[in-house]
């Protein structure tokens, strides 16, 4: 695996990757809010 020139690009990878499994789990509220918002809540 080569990996991650910045820091902050692994966070955001990390970051989608957390938030698409909460969506697959159900674990977001059925609110206006964006997935991405309610994860970083």
């Amino acid at each position: 695996m080569m990996g991650f020139k910045a820091f902050h690009l692994a966070k955001a990878t990390i970051d989608g990757i957390e938030t698409a499994h909460m969506i697959q789990k159900g674990q977001l509220s059925e609110e206006n809010n964006p997935a991405y918002k309610q994860f970083m809540a």
